[in-house]
């Protein structure tokens, strides 16, 4: 409704309305009818000038109502736009003021550099083949261009395909993570750049907070700024974790597949590379299947980008990558830990990479473990057997090998190494070597009687008495009763120093009951203090590294000698041997003869069965077996001459298998063995290396010359 104020002058162009001055006019125009009359128009608006078009009344009123909205659209756009912009601007403001920020808290960055690898420990065995890998990292660092171009390739397809095109951040990336995971409602995709994750391994914690994000874009810059492309690449490929416990390519290639990184195929380098978005849930260990899925969509996005051809990603999905067996999980892991708790002490603390190449014997390590597990797996449980261990070392005394354990992936305690046990009659050679060298022999007599010191009756194991015998005899069946008074005729402190001597270092208490191997020692040891009985009475302290290398190739540390002297006399060995060999002839220790071999050892049982022991020796190799529970749990009538003859049986039979039969030192039948008849007729002296007069000696035991002359000629045998 047009509601209009007329003037006089204007009433009197309509008509002379009557009206009085200044009143409304409250009448309805045609226009402003519903619907109007027959082509009625409304007025149009007055220009800017004030003037109404000719031929009309003058305009009033607003625009049209679809004009108005089309305008109001319009406007809310635009304001939709500005508000935008202007958000974008303060958010841009805003961000940058916060990665100024965590900027400043940074170490300043003229000071910062990438943090030194830890060392890699790459363990070998006497053939220079890797046996194990020790160090934070697992794994030696392997220069870019040594790899096969599809391993680095593998990393980019799948984590960081703008990786050669970026600057450190990749700005599209982020967005895109940001929209999958919007729309998928959670966290599905990471725009973390290769080079951000390296910031992150290299400087940062895994935490998820907004400050730790802003710092590993600024260090990506840094980064960026600093290193080439292929340095940051090589960088990453060597710091990156695959899960367990290998960091860096040539950690998890020898984890996963025991081989190099040089070595691996283009299946196993793309396994490799899906393995870093969740390394324990694609661990291919525990998750095959969803390892190798994953795989297949490394070779896809490798295919995609054109690193490979469709032919090579169809070829490496038909044959897809197998995983090997950790190495570890047997026994070689309680040889790479004796290894490094004796690297120290060779050549103090390693601050690079090196190689150690030890004195283990692969195929022997694998025969004594093989030994020791399947006798456990037969027999263990029904006789309570828990553990075992088994050395092997050389005569002078390079340990060929070391089995702490029936499984280092159960137990990584060392038996053979830390463990300290009785030995009972294990023991007994050192009482015998020293009452030779007190003037006895092998053929003496002693009586197999009961005996009693300050209230300890000793007593035989089948708690019968046989009367006068030889050391000989008393020693092959392990009577107890010669071995005491032997230990008491002698001294206690003597036998305790002739053990020292011959390479025991546990604490030895001189007392009575030294002579049935009362005082603890490990199973190491008392095998490298067997070896002068092998070696002909040289020193033979154990030894398993034979070599230290830095990664350059030059070496750190080679093993020397022995500088000590010699530490049994010859004659006294020749009578050891010839005594312990009768062990396994026919006494106690038959279960482990070795055909065609001359072989010598002693079997040792401690009270209520809780330790049975088997140690002996050939002229080329010296083993010992140790049977026992952890818990010193007595075992069910397990002795030294049962099972652990058997396991060291069975081991000493394989490993001379290929080996042409010598003679023990000291035998007449070792061309190499020369004797002199003053040597023959004293002992030997330890701390001189001269010989001295006898002491001690009964007048109706048999002279030495008279006992190898009995030997020479067959009497008395």
């Amino acid at each position: 409704m047009a509601v209009k104020e007329r003037t006089r002058g204007e009433r009197r162009a309509s008509g002379g309305d009557s009206r009085p001055r200044g009143t409304l006019d409250l009448r309805l125009d045609p226009a402003d009818r519903p619907g109007g009359p027959a082509g009625a128009k409304r007025p149009r608006k007055p220009t800017s000038g004030g003037k109404a078009p000719s031929g009309g009344h003058a305009p009033a009123g607003r625009a049209a109502p679809p004009r108005r909205k089309r305008r109001g659209v319009l406007g809310f756009l635009g304001r939709m736009v500005y508000w935008g912009v202007v958000i974008a601007i303060w958010a841009g403001v805003a961000g940058l003021a916060l990665i100024v920020w965590q900027a400043a808290h940074l170490p300043p960055i003229q000071s910062l550099d990438v943090p030194k690898r830890p060392p890699t420990i790459q363990i070998a065995g006497i053939d220079g083949k890797p046996l194990a890998t020790r160090g934070e990292m697992g794994g030696a660092a392997v220069p870019l261009k040594a790899l096969p171009p599809y391993l680095p390739h593998a990393f980019i397809a799948i984590e960081d395909k703008r990786f050669r095109a970026h600057w450190g951040v990749d700005p599209a990336g982020i967005a895109r993570a940001a929209l999958a995971n919007v729309l998928r409602r959670g966290v599905s995709q990471g725009g973390s750049t290769l080079t951000q994750q390296l910031a992150k391994n290299l400087f940062l914690t895994q935490e998820r907070t907004v400050s730790r994000k802003l710092q590993e874009l600024v260090l990506a810059l840094w980064l960026e700024h600093k290193f080439s492309k292929d340095q940051i690449l090589e960088l990453y490929l060597n710091r990156v974790y695959f899960g367990a416990g290998a960091y860096g390519v040539e950690a998890a290639a020898q984890r996963y597949f025991g081989k190099p990184a040089r070595q691996l195929t283009l299946a196993e380098s793309a396994m490799l590379a899906g393995l870093v978005k969740s390394p324990a849930r694609l661990a291919p260990t525990r998750h095959l299947s969803a390892a190798r899925k994953r795989a297949a969509l490394v070779l896809a996005a490798m295919a995609e980008e054109g690193f490979i051809t469709r032919q090579s990603a169809a070829v490496a999905l038909a044959r897809p990558a197998e995983v090997v067996q950790r190495q570890d999980a047997g026994s070689i892991g309680y040889v790479a830990d004796y290894v490094m708790d004796v690297l120290d002490d060779l050549v103090g603390h390693v601050e690079d990479d090196v190689t150690v190449v030890t004195t283990i014997d692969p195929v022997l390590q694998h025969l004594a473990e093989r030994a020791l597990t399947e006798a456990l797996s037969r027999d263990g449980a029904k006789l309570d057997i828990g553990q075992g261990a088994v050395v092997a070392m050389s005569p002078d005394g390079a340990v060929r090998a070391l089995v702490g354990g029936r499984n280092y992936a159960d137990s990584q305690y060392n038996r053979a190494v830390t463990a300290r046990r009785q030995p009972g009659s294990a023991f007994k050679p050192f009482v015998y070597l020293t009452a030779l060298e007190r003037g006895l022999t092998p053929d003496s007599i002693r009586d197999d009687a009961p005996i009693q010191v300050k209230g300890w009756k000793p007593e035989n194991y089948g708690r019968d008495y046989r009367g006068p015998v030889s050391l000989t005899t008393a020693l092959a069946h392990s009577i107890n009763t010669v071995a005491v008074r032997l230990a008491l005729e002698v001294g206690p402190r003597a036998v305790a120093d002739t053990a020292r001597r011959l390479g025991i270092t546990a604490k030895i208490e001189p007392n009575a009951s030294i002579a049935l191997g009362t005082s603890e020692v490990t199973l190491v040891e008392l095998v490298s203090a067997y070896a002068p009985f092998a070696n002909g009475g040289l020193p033979a302290r154990p030894v398993i590294v034979e070599q230290v290398r830095a990664a350059t190739g030059k070496p750190l540390y080679v093993r020397r000698a022995d500088p000590r002297g010699r530490v049994v006399a010859p004659a006294h060995v020749a009578m050891m041997n010839a005594m312990l060999e009768e062990v396994i002839l026919s006494g106690s220790g038959r279960k482990a003869q070795i055909p065609g071999w001359q072989a010598a050892g002693k079997t040792g049982t401690t009270q209520d069965f809780k330790d049975a022991w088997f140690v002996g020796f050939t002229g080329r190799l010296v083993a010992g077996v140790w049977l026992g529970n952890d818990d010193s749990a007595s075992m069910k009538k397990v002795i030294g001459g049962g099972l652990p003859a058997e396991i060291w049986g069975r081991l000493m039979r394989e490993a001379h298998r290929d080996f042409a039969p010598t003679d023990l030192p000291g035998g007449l039948r070792d061309p190499n063995f020369r004797w002199s008849e003053p040597e023959l007729r004293t002992p030997f002296d330890r701390d001189t290396g001269r010989t001295v007069p006898p002491a001690g000696r009964a007048d109706d035991q048999p002279s030495l010359d008279s006992w190898f002359l009995d030997r020479l000629f067959g009497r008395g045998r």
